[in-house]
């Protein structure tokens, strides 16, 4: 199961009813968190969860909306008594970035790890999930990310049996790992069926419409993507910052196949998102106008 938190879903600026835009996840213990604009650590307070657990911090870009809350973050971790490295991973140009904004905090009883993303896709493996990280198109280097637990297929006997493998070792494989007995190696794959689905979520912001969202969103179970706009007449206005606007986004999610949407990143201008969702849902009938703090828990299929 993956625990999903949009901890706000503004843009530019914090308001008193609107923090930034930033995305929790927790799975198996360790929590991810993509952007960190100002605000972020009261967002986290707000839903109740726990800087403790953060291991892997992703960042969009470096706009100030999405990476000031930083260096608080860091002291708030280094006050309660972390001493767990701590990953973080964005564009190139993360290290001076983090370095800069380490003047503020320069004291941590932790190490930091930063990790600049590589070309324009580029995948890691964390914490038993995937996180692959797609480039986008805004005014400065910028990324989507997609989180992808698999799932492996269900225990099979007649395979089992017929690989002839002892039946003492069959848990042992069926959790994923390998046993070599008497010169002969025993693999998962001789006692599982095909990979089941898994789980997948895909968060982009601060971008144009792409095919890199569209072919990396594909069939995602999650997908929480820019709405900058929601009035028409702003396309214009989208097209020349490089945002997009809540049509745009509808589009994307109904050509890749997601099972639902969530907007994120609105305006400031924008006080009332759910105003403009009709037209949305018109395209797109599975989506929500997000919140702070909306949250949900993705979990594998029962199939």
């Amino acid at each position: 199961m993956l625990d999903v938190c949009l901890l706000g879903c503004g843009g530019m600026m914090p308001l008193p009813y609107r923090w930034l835009t930033s995305l929790m996840t927790r799975f198996n213990g360790s929590s991810l968190l993509i952007d960190c604009g100002e605000g972020t650590q009261i967002a986290i307070k707000e839903k109740g969860w726990s800087f403790k657990p953060i291991d892997v911090i992703c960042f969009t870009h470096y706009h100030g909306d999405h990476i000031s809350g930083l260096p608080g973050l860091l002291l708030t971790m280094g006050n309660a008594d972390r001493r767990e490295p701590l990953t973080l991973i964005g564009p190139k140009g993360l290290v001076k970035v983090v370095n800069s904004l380490r003047i503020i905090a320069p004291e941590l009883p932790f190490e930091i790890q930063c990790i600049e993303i590589e070309g324009a896709e580029q995948t890691f493996e964390l914490d038993g999930y995937r996180l692959k990280a797609f480039r986008v198109n805004h005014n400065v280097l910028c990324y989507g990310y997609s989180l992808e637990i698999d799932r492996a297929g269900k225990f099979d006997v007649n395979r089992a049996e017929a690989n002839g493998i002892p039946k003492q070792y069959w848990k042992v494989l069926q959790k994923g790992e390998c046993v070599e007995l008497n010169g002969n190696l025993y693999t998962p794959d001789m006692v599982l069926g095909a990979p089941r689905k898994g789980i997948k979520l895909t968060y982009t912001t601060d971008t144009r419409p792409t095919d890199s969202i569209r072919n990396n969103a594909e069939g995602s179970d999650l997908f929480i993507c820019e709405g900058m706009y929601g009035e028409k007449e702003k396309a214009a206005k989208a097209v020349e910052y490089k945002h997009m606007t809540f049509t745009e986004a509808a589009v994307l999610a109904k050509e890749a196949n997601v099972r639902q949407m969530w907007l994120t990143h609105y305006s400031p201008s924008l006080t009332k998102p759910e105003e403009y969702m009709d037209d949305v849902r018109a395209i797109f009938p599975n989506a929500k106008a997000g919140k702070d703090c909306m949250s949900v828990e993705l979990d594998f299929p029962e199939s």
